[in-house]
């Protein structure tokens, strides 16, 4: 496939994840639990993950927090997404890197990463461990999130010709 082609893909995949991230906005906290989200934009992530790349997947969820944040969000939405944006992301690269986990196995690490992340934010902006003890909650939701989300992007990846067709 052609580089334009490529390029075409990452655009789709953040207008993809924008899209998702302004919906998710809309809907209650589920449980009506603060902070506790579906994670849909992570599609668009694992997508990049299986279809493009490490430093594709990188870009699409850097450019997809940066555009969330200055459109919907503050400056602590945004150092929130960053933290669990990116660490979840790594965490899924090497998980996926290593071919030993199926998609909705990755997804869930990415899932309970992605709130580990936000705890540790908290942590600093609030300048108090105290926030710890909301871990079982979002760690449980987290797996719960990631596995609905790891089997709906398992769906569209195995749809998706391999990756050599985008490099």
């Amino acid at each position: 496939m052609s580089r334009t082609h490529k390029i075409a893909l990452r655009g789709m995949l953040i207008a993809v994840a924008f899209v998702l991230s302004w919906l998710e906005a809309q809907l209650p906290p589920l449980g009506m639990v603060p902070g506790v989200k579906l994670g849909l934009t992570n599609l668009a992530v694992l997508i990049a993950v299986y279809r493009l790349g490490a430093v594709d997947a990188m870009m699409i969820n850097i450019v997809r927090i940066l555009l969330v944040s200055f459109t919907f969000g503050n400056m602590f939405s945004l150092w929130y997404s960053l933290a669990g944006g990116m660490l979840s992301t790594i965490v899924m690269l090497a998980l996926h890197r290593t071919g030993k986990f199926h998609l909705p196995v990755v997804s869930i690490a990415g899932g309970v990463v992605h709130n580990i992340g936000q705890i540790l934010v908290a942590m600093v902006v609030l300048g108090s461990s105290g926030v710890v003890y909301y871990m079982g909650v979002l760690w449980f939701s987290g797996m719960i999130a990631g596995a609905l989300v790891g089997l709906i992007g398992a769906g569209v990846v195995h749809r998706l010709p391999e990756n050599d067709v985008y490099k």
